[in-house]
């Protein structure tokens, strides 16, 4: 079972590799300060904001629920 942060953090990981971006890019594309995308990838972040998750999702020319639409973020797959 994941976190919520840490199923966060695979979720961008996995898009930036079938991307090919960088975590720049995705700072530039999202508006998220690249500052912020680190923290959520090294889990140093308590809670995610859903507005970040957003602009997270927009950054990868994607609507949040196809972002959220994974195994990683189903209920019995979170510790919550």
């Amino acid at each position: 079972m994941n976190s919520v942060n840490h199923a966060l953090a695979l979720r961008i990981k996995e898009l930036l590799d079938k991307k090919h971006i960088t975590r720049y890019q995705l700072a530039m594309e999202s508006g998220v300060p690249h500052s912020t995308l680190k923290n959520i990838m090294h889990e140093t972040v308590k809670d995610n904001l859903l507005s970040t998750t957003i602009l997270i999702a927009n950054g990868f020319g994607m609507t949040v629920s196809e972002f959220l639409d994974s195994p990683l973020f189903h209920e019995e797959n979170l510790k919550i």
